[in-house]
C-alpha cells in the first residue's frame, strides 16, 4: 500500500482522486470546463479511483463495497444538502499501468466530482495528485502510506496512518518476538523501500541484526526469485520480512525452495492476504503481517457484503474507505456547498479536531450539524481528529498471524501516534 495495506497498504498502503496530496493547488478561483471545484454547489458528486485490476485488484472489493454502503447511509439519511450522492467510479489499475492511472482521473475529473475517493496506492497517487490537486478538489486515500505524503497539500488526506507508523509495530512485533537476525525481501517502490526503512531503523535499535537486504530492493516487475531467495538463505536469517505485492507469491514459494523458513516470515498492508488457493497449505502458519486500521466488525462486515452484493474475501481498508466518504460528506453539510473548497475546509473541523458533539453515524452527525453544533465524527476506524498534515492524529495498526491454511486472522491491536511534519 500504501501502505499496501496491506497491506497493507496505507496508506497505505493508489491513485488520484480522493488524495490532494501536494501543495499545488491552482491560484485561479474561478471555474472551468475541466472541473475546477471553486464555486457553490448543492448536489454532491463523489469520484472513486479503484484498483479493479493489477497487483492491487484484491483490495477493491471491500473499498467498492464501502463506496456503496457510505452512499446508501448517506442518502439513506436525507442526502447532502437535501440531495442524494451521485457516484463516477474508475479503474486505476497498478502503477505499472500509468496510462490507465492517467485516463482513469480524467475520466472522473470530466464529471466534475465534489470529492474523490482513493486510489489506495502510494506509486499511483504519486502518479496523478498534481492533475487533481489543480482543481482544487479535495482527495482521501483509505490506503496510501507513504510517510513523503504527510502535509504535502491542504487538499490531500487520509484516513490511513503514514508508513512510519506501520513500519514501526512491525519492527516492534519483530524485535518482540525474538529475532536476531532479521533479512528484508523488498521491491524498489515507494512505498515499499519506505516502509523498509522504518522497519530496519526500529529493529536495529532493538539490537537486531540487518543480514540482508537492508539497501538492495528488487524491480517490481521481477518474476524470477531464485537468486534473491538464495542469497537470502546464505545471509542465514532467523526470520525474512517481505514488503511487496503480488511479488509475495512466487518469491515464497522461491524462499521455500531455498531452504528459508517459511513459518517466519513478516508481511504489510500490501501483502497480508489469504493464501490459501495460492499456496501449499501451512506453508505461511505462524507467519505474521500488519496492517494500518481496525479489524472490521463482525456487523460492519456483513453490511458490506450486503451492499456488494457478494462475498468479499478481505474487508482491508473498507472501513477507511467508509469514513473518508461519510467525513467529506459532512464537511460539505457544515459548509453549506458540495464544492471542493467548501469541503476542504471543513474535513478537520468534522472530523473532531476543534472538538465538537461526538457521533457515530452519519445519520446522528447531520443531526447534531442541522441544530446548529460543532461534531466530532467517530467512525469505524477509531482514528483519531486530522492533524495539522491532514494525517490520522492517532491510528490502530492490527496484527495478524497465519493459520494453516495460509489464512490470515487478526491477532490484536497496537495504536499509534501520528507525528506531524
Amino acid at each position: 500500500m500504501n501502505s499496501k495495506k496491506i497491506l497493507f497498504t496505507a496508506t497505505a498502503a493508489v491513485a488520484a482522486a480522493v488524495m490532494a496530496l501536494a501543495g499545488c493547488g491552482s491560484a485561479s478561483s474561478s471555474s472551468d470546463a475541466s472541473g475546477s471545484s471553486s464555486g457553490k454547489k448543492d448536489a454532491f458528486v463523489l469520484g472513486g479511483l479503484w484498483p479493479e485490476t493489477g497487483s492491487l485488484a484484491y483490495l477493491a472489493p471491500p473499498e467498492l463495497a464501502a463506496e456503496k454502503l457510505a452512499v446508501k447511509d448517506i442518502n439513506a439519511a436525507g442526502g447532502v444538502l437535501g440531495k442524494d450522492v451521485t457516484t463516477t467510479d474508475a479503474d486505476t489499475s497498478d502503477a505499472d499501468h500509468a496510462d490507465q492511472n492517467t485516463s482513469a482521473v480524467q475520466s472522473v475529473l470530466s464529471k466534475d466530482p465534489s470529492f474523490v475517493i482513493g486510489p489506495a496506492s502510494s506509486a499511483v497517487v504519486k502518479n496523478v495528485y498534481k492533475t487533481i490537486t489543480e482543481q482544487k478538489i479535495p482527495m482521501l486515500s483509505m490506503g496510501a502510506t507513504s510517510s513523503d505524503f504527510s502535509g504535502l497539500s491542504p487538499y490531500f488526506f487520509r484516513t490511513v496512518p503514514p508508513d512510519t507508523v506501520q513500519g514501526t509495530v512491525l519492527g516492534q512485533v519483530i524485535a518482540q518476538d525474538g529475532v536476531k537476525n532479521l533479512a528484508v525481501a523488498v521491491f524498489n517502490d515507494e512505498y515499499g523501500t519506505g516502509l523498509r526503512d522504518t522497519v530496519v531503523k526500529t529493529v536495529k535499535d532493538a539490537g537486531v541484526n540487518i543480514v540482508y537486504g537492508e539497501k538492495d530492493a528488487f524491480d517490481p516487475t521481477e518474476t524470477n526469485f531464485s537468486s534473491i531467495a538464495t542469497a537470502i538463505k546464505a545471509s542465514n536469517p532467523d526470520a525474512v520480512a517481505v514488503i511487496a505485492f503480488d511479488q509475495t507469491k512466487p518469491l515464497v514459494k522461491e524462499l521455500k525452495s531455498a531452504g528459508v523458513d517459511t513459518h517466519k516470515l513478516y508481511f504489510v498492508d500490501g501483502n497480508t492476504s489469504d493464501y490459501s488457493k495460492d499456496l501449499d497449505a501451512g506453508l505461511l502458519e505462524g507467519s505474521k503481517g500488519t496492517i494500518p486500521g481496525v479489524q472490521a466488525s463482525d456487523d460492519f462486515q456483513k453490511q458490506l457484503v450486503d451492499a456488494y452484493g457478494k462475498d468479499i474475501s478481505t474487508f482491508t481498508y473498507g472501513a477507511e474507505t467508509y469514513d473518508g466518504i461519510i467525513l467529506a460528506a459532512l464537511a460539505a453539510q457544515k459548509g453549506g456547498s458540495a464544492d471542493g473548497e467548501t469541503i476542504q475546509k471543513n474535513m478537520a473541523a468534522v472530523s473532531g479536531a476543534n472538538g465538537g458533539t461526538e457521533c457515530k453515524s452519519y445519520k446522528e452527525c447531520l443531526a447534531a450539524l442541522k441544530s446548529g453544533k460543532d461534531i466530532h465524527y467517530k467512525g469505524v476506524t477509531g482514528i483519531g481528529p486530522f492533524n495539522s498534515s491532514n494525517d490520522p492524529s492517532s491510528a490502530n495498526i492490527g496484527v495478524y498471524k497465519f493459520d494453516a491454511k495460509n489464512v490470515p486472522s487478526f491477532d490484536h491491536a497496537q495504536e499509534g501516534k501520528v507525528p506531524t511534519k
